[in-house]
């Protein structure tokens, strides 16, 4: 790890980059952003850790937890609300066997999230799952992309 955090922090100071840039390269690379490359980089750019934080908590980009292969975002805007996203979320979490707290599973295959809005009001309501805009969604069909990605991990 530390090898690719010094690689980041040595193609920050080349190309002027910022604490956004720095977060996000380490995003790529991890996929997520760990404590300790947060720590690591506070301790060698002499800056509070809590201005890490504070960025990577205040953009939706940046993630604190290590998240699955497949992602599942359900729309929860004010269309895809009035036509039952809440119900199709709750129908991802049950057939991902998802706790109440937790929003990816025990095997690291699926993340489960919500937000505020995808701008696709017109299909609503909508789902990104495996990569691919679903519109018009329905509980059914939620359970046979989730049962398609599973087909596809085997």
């Amino acid at each position: 790890m530390e090898k690719t955090l010094e690689r980041i922090l040595a193609d920050s100071k080349a190309n002027e980059g910022n604490l956004i840039s720095i977060l996000q390269d380490i995003e790529e690379a991890f996929g997520y952003i760990p404590e300790n490359a947060v720590n690591w980089f506070a301790s060698n750019l002499d800056i509070n850790p809590s201005v890490f934080y504070g960025i990577a908590t205040f953009y939706a980009q940046f993630h604190l937890k290590p998240r699955g292969k497949n992602i599942i975002t359900s729309c929860c805007g004010t269309a895809c609300h009035v036509r039952g996203a809440e119900r199709l979320y709750n129908t991802a979490r049950l057939e991902l066997k998802l706790g109440e707290d937790q929003d990816t599973t025990e095997d690291g295959e699926f993340t489960l999230e919500k937000v505020a809005c995808l701008g696709t009001c017109s299909m609503a309501p909508v789902m990104i799952i495996g990569n691919k805009m679903q519109a018009k969604m329905t509980s059914d069909k939620v359970i046979k992309d989730i049962a398609m990605l599973r087909k596809d991990k085997k």
